[in-house]
């Protein structure tokens, strides 16, 4: 054994318990074992580069340390809090060695996020959402701590545990759900239910799961619909589920087929199959007379099922549909029960294909929408997600067209990261049209801290290796610091060619676009895609496998064990 290990383990010699077994005051003994296995965690990073074996002991004793202090503390009412192995496996770095450069960005991403999480107490706490320039919050969810609840996952995986452990306690005792306000069904779900179960998933804490089942059991009564298409609000305390009148009472696509991945998950870890059933009765019926481009209009009567006439679109009210179609069959773990999501998908990326034109001089590839048999060079930021999606997908092809799809989802990248660059504040606008011979310009003009194109750089970073990617974030990154941040917060633009600031700090600004950015400059294997599946709130959710005939694959024992011992968005301001 090396000289370092042999000084380190020896230094911890005095840390074993049995050491200390015959002293009475037993808390000291809990004090001791904290900070021993602390020191293992914090010097973790220099012994796995030189010490593989001696760093696998060192973690089996952080283990059993681990145990030990709980047992002991239960047995004389202790107050250390539990150290959390689980994050230990779930975020570990697996010996890969950091770009310093890459370390230096997170930190100044995890620093963004502390700011913006203590201006949120010190101003909004327990509100939905803090605004910034006038110093106070707004209920913009009916009261539901949407920040806090958007921001747990991004704090546990930053490794905020003091303010982690501050939010949790608010869900477990103010957390209420009984509330007469109109919510959406689409923006509840993705945000509070995805939120909830990511934390659970990520920390075991079975609080987040029954908080989870309370507001989806509140929800539930909007499938109640002839066809099972759901209405797309739903008072959280008397139920009466309905669709907003500007929709001439049609559902919205996105709104109804973006809740299948945070259902079946919330089935998958209770037991229960009927939040699973209510979203897939969705699909089933959606397939019935899917077209072959696969591509559908905003708007379905939940009533007839039949859609109305109405644009096309990867942006806003149409987006999600289309990732959660690719997403379900990833967290099914590609089996044969979530076959038809991947079936309808690959249909749809066919519809896509046929949507991208490219623009003059400078051959930006871009997705247009569609009224009836025309088309609009139009893109919203909103669908900037899909280079990202495309990727995410590719690898289900087979060579030639896996090369096809990973090639469009490059350029589409390049044309998101275009959207930023084109400004004087090198943030984007809400939406770009392209015009012949002048590439692209901005319509409307507002940023409100959107995440998509930091989301799909997350993956095309992920998916090639290509760390260009990289540096396309950091360049927004720096943008929203220097444009948003202010000292109380962040805020968006109203106008991204003036500069002139608003006065929100979008819920998704940390559950989303923060999170991203610090996942852009951290190892692939923190938060490994090949284990985990993000919501399209960017809620990271376990992949578990589907069983044949789409029965529920819940956890089975040996999962279990492994997670206690180590293991959007329509066009929308709110």
């Amino acid at each position: 054994m090396a000289r370092s290990s042999r000084s380190l383990l020896h230094k911890f010699r005095y840390c074993h318990p049995l050491y200390y077994l015959k002293r009475p005051k037993r808390l000291a003994l809990l004090f001791i074992v904290f900070v021993c296995a602390s020191l293992v965690v914090w010097d973790r990073q220099t012994l796995v580069r030189e010490h593989e074996d001696e760093v696998h002991k060192l973690r089996e004793e952080v283990a059993h340390l681990q145990n030990l202090m709980e047992e002991l503390s239960n047995a004389q009412g202790g107050t250390i809090k539990d150290i959390d192995p689980r994050r230990e496996t779930i975020l570990s770095n697996k010996g890969a060695q950091d770009d310093p450069i890459d370390v230096q960005r997170r930190e100044k991403v995890k620093e963004a996020m502390l700011h913006a999480w203590r201006s949120y107490e010190t101003y909004a706490w327990g509100q939905d959402e803090l605004q910034p320039q006038s110093k106070n919050g707004v209920d913009s969810f009916g009261g539901l701590g949407a920040t806090l609840v958007d921001s747990l996952d991004t704090l546990y995986i930053m490794g905020l545990t003091e303010q982690f452990q501050k939010a949790r306690e608010w869900v477990a005792n103010s957390l209420d759900f009984n509330k007469d306000y109109e919510a959406s069904v689409f923006e509840t779900t993705i945000r509070v239910v995805g939120g909830l179960l990511s934390a659970y998933d990520l920390s075991g804490d079975k609080i987040f799961l029954d908080k989870a089942r309370d507001i989806a059991d509140r929800l539930l009564p909007a499938w109640d619909t002839p066809t099972g298409i759901p209405y797309n609000i739903i008072n959280l305390a008397r139920g009466n589920p309905h669709n907003p009148s500007w929709t001439g009472g049609e559902s919205i696509l996105a709104d109804s087929g973006t809740e299948q991945l945070e259902f079946i998950v919330l089935s998958q870890r209770t037991g229960d199959p009927k939040y699973q059933q209510k979203a897939e009765n969705v699909i089933t019926h959606i397939n019935k007379t899917f077209p072959d481009d696969g591509l559908l209009p905003i708007y379905i009567d939940p009533h007839s099922g039949r859609t109305a006439y109405s644009p096309i679109t990867f942006g806003a009210m149409g987006d999600s549909f289309y990732e959660y179609l690719l997403k379900v069959w990833i967290q099914g773990n590609k089996t044969p029960a979530v076959k038809l999501y991947r079936d309808m998908w690959e249909k749809s990326m066919k519809g896509l294909v046929s949507l991208v034109r490219r623009s003059t001089p400078s051959s930006f590839a871009y997705i247009c929408e569609k009224n009836g048999g025309s088309l609009t060079d139009k893109m919203d930021e909103l669908a900037c997600f899909a280079p990202g999606m495309v990727a995410l997908g590719s690898s289900g092809y087979g060579p030639e067209d896996s090369k096809r799809f990973l090639s469009l989802a490059e350029e589409l990248a390049w044309t998101c990261y275009n959207f930023y660059q084109s400004t004087p504040t090198k943030l984007a606008g809400e939406n770009y049209f392209f015009h012949e011979g002048q590439d692209m310009g901005v319509g409307t003009s507002w940023n409100i801290l959107r995440p998509e194109t930091v989301e799909s750089l997350f993956y095309m970073w992920r998916l090639t290796g290509n760390k260009t990617y990289q540096e396309w974030g950091w360049n927004i990154f720096q943008a929203f610091e220097k444009n948003s941040r202010i000292e109380t917060g962040y805020v968006g633009l109203k106008d991204v060619n003036t500069g002139v600031k608003d006065n929100k700090m979008q819920t998704f600004f940390l559950a989303e676009t923060l999170k991203y950015l610090y996942l852009l400059f951290s190892p692939p294997s923190v938060i490994s895609l090949d284990e985990w599946v993000f919501n399209t709130e960017a809620h990271p959710l376990r992949i578990t496998p589907r069983l044949d005939g789409g029965k529920l694959g819940n956890l089975n024992e040996k999962q279990k064990s492994k997670f206690r011992i180590g293991g959007r968005k329509e066009g929308r301001s709110g």
